[in-house]
């Protein structure tokens, strides 16, 4: 062949490469409105297609003729899978940071690069090295490719959005309160792998156990009901989730966003503290709801606000900015109950507003905090971004109505492992999760449908009811087996009114998280390579 039939096989596997990465990223949340019924529905993973998409990339790197031309593929195919999974953050770089379009795509292509490499790294190390039988060259590739996913979900702060296991929700989300997403992408791979490299009979078992797993869309449900539950019921919470749908372009606007904010928002916290209905429940508003600091807010505002929840049969969680220029700046939520003592004077009212105070502990690069070296990025950018000072890990609850209540902000439900420090005491731990959010600044795009994916993973993960109040969306009460049970539609303002049950007692993946963090993951992993290479025999050098 000559040279020039040389380049344009190369060109067309890579080609191929970044068509299954694109695959690999729509089976997290099906982006297209057409879908083939309950294996294909827009919004929701596609498990099925993750392993296809992840067996068909496997071929690849395996033939490839050298370690390096292994590594390039892998590349083009991480690369494509990641950029395609967050390419929303082009939307706020763009439409919303008044960056360029061509610097905004550079700089979404760039990071999914650079977040490539540890996957690119993996299959220059797996062709170099991986063991001969294809059963050991399996659990390799799985073992290699969660090193990989840990790398580049605590490297650099960490951005693990997308792993692979959260596409698997559905399918094998009855393995999350046991082995957590990590554990899932592993099983995920370590069998698309299988599949990819299996010979003869081994491949078609490999095709008939895949067949099996995902072939029945309610196979994981019923495998699920049939479980021991590690959790016990708690209780009944009434709760009222609020969606408040100001544009982000309005958001910071005095007349289209705040104003509108504050009599919306203000009216339905004053009507459910006195309604019956949810008497001894909880109200939530999402991030940022009031996008001002308290004290840039009339003191009368917040006292009308506190005089009817210290009257009212209701606790509240708010999410608002906290501090000033002197004390530094947090991205808080706030909680009041019934009974809160009302302040005399203006002196009192902050500590009456953060009666109870949560602080966002994981910050969001560029957004949340500066990376050294990269204010001229920022700079870019005319967006309200700045450095916020961040939380402590854990944080306690708010209690209420025989409820531990644990909020987080926005994509800190991401880090399951940092949710999952607030578990090392089974007595103390939360009974109820509660996720607030403003993704709005992403657009109306697949993020909120990711988004929700990972708040299924995370409530399964722990064994816990997942609420989540949010701007535009995904605003949903989901229960602890990771079952969405209502959700408000996107972009929509509204109120969703629904009760959930509190869970006591620890998941598996709760009890050793919230000790070790992700370090039983890292070790299992070594472990697996290990013995992959010790009994899967040495493979002969090309």
């Amino acid at each position: 062949m000559s040279t020039r039939g040389h380049a344009m096989a190369a060109g067309a596997v890579l080609a191929v490469a970044a068509a299954l990465g694109a695959l690999q990223a729509w089976a997290l949340a099906w982006p297209w409105p057409v879908g083939a019924g309950p294996w294909l529905r827009s919004g929701e993973p596609a498990a099925w297609l993750a392993l296809l998409a992840h067996a068909a990339a496997v071929v690849g790197v395996a033939r490839a003729r050298s370690a390096g031309a292994a590594a390039a593929r892998a590349l083009v195919w991480t690369a494509t899978w990641l950029a395609t999974t967050f390419g929303w953050l082009y939307i706020s770089m763009h439409v919303y940071g008044g960056m360029p379009g061509w610097l905004a795509a550079v700089a979404v292509a760039a990071l999914a690069l650079f977040l490539a490499l540890d996957y690119a790294v993996m299959a220059w190390v797996w062709w170099r090295w991986r063991p001969a039988a294809p059963w050991a060259a399996a659990l390799a590739w799985a073992a290699a490719w969660t090193l990989a996913e840990l790398a580049r979900g605590v490297l650099w702060t960490g951005f693990p959005w997308g792993a692979l296991g959260y596409t698997q929700v559905d399918a094998l989300g009855w393995a999350a309160p046991w082995v957590g997403v990590y554990g899932l992408g592993l099983v995920t791979a370590a069998l698309a792998a299988w599949l990819a490299l299996a010979r003869g009979a081994w491949r078609w078992a490999a095709a008939a156990l895949c067949v099996l797993l995902w072939g029945w869309p309610g196979l994981g449900a019923w495998v699920q009901q049939r479980l021991p539950d590690a959790t016990a019921a708690a209780g009944t919470l009434p709760v009222r989730l609020l969606q408040g749908a100001i544009a982000q372009d309005d958001k910071f606007d005095p007349e289209r966003g705040i104003a509108v904010a504050l009599r919306w928002y203000g009216q339905q916290l004053v009507q459910a503290a006195s309604d019956e209905r949810l008497a001894g429940g909880l109200v939530v508003a999402p991030e940022t709801a009031i996008p001002l600091l308290p004290q840039d807010v009339p003191a009368d505002y917040w006292r009308t606000l506190l005089g009817h929840v210290r009257q009212g049969h209701v606790a509240v969680l708010i999410g608002l900015p906290l501090g000033s220029f002197e004390r530094g700046y947090t991205n808080s939520v706030v909680g009041w109950r019934p009974g809160q003592a009302l302040p005399v004077d203006d002196a009192e009212l902050p500590a009456a507003l953060s009666a109870y105070r949560y602080d966002k502990h994981h910050l969001v690069p560029f957004g949340e905090f500066i990376p050294p070296g990269f204010r001229w990025f920022v700079d870019l950018m005319r967006m309200p971004l700045g450095d916020f000072a961040r939380g402590a890990l854990p944080q306690p609850p708010l209690t209420w109505a025989g409820q531990r209540i644990a909020p987080h902000v926005c994509y800190e439900d991401v880090f399951g492992e940092e949710l999952a420090a607030a578990f090392a005491d089974a007595a103390s731990a939360p009974t109820v999760l509660v996720n607030v959010s403003n993704i709005a600044w992403f657009g109306d795009t697949v993020a909120i449908d990711q988004h929700r994916q990972i708040a299924r993973v995370r409530a399964l993960e722990l064994g816990r009811p997942m609420l989540r109040a949010t701007n535009t969306g995904s605003t949903a009460a989901i229960d602890h087996r990771g079952r969405v049970l209502a959700e408000l539609p996107r972009a929509q303002r509204g109120v969703l009114d629904v009760v959930v049950q509190g869970r006591s007692g620890l998941t598996p993946y709760a009890r050793w998280a919230s000790r070790w963090g992700l370090a039983p993951v890292l070790l299992a992993s070594l472990l697996l390579w290990g013995l992959a290479g010790l009994f899967g025999g040495r493979r002969r050098a090309p």
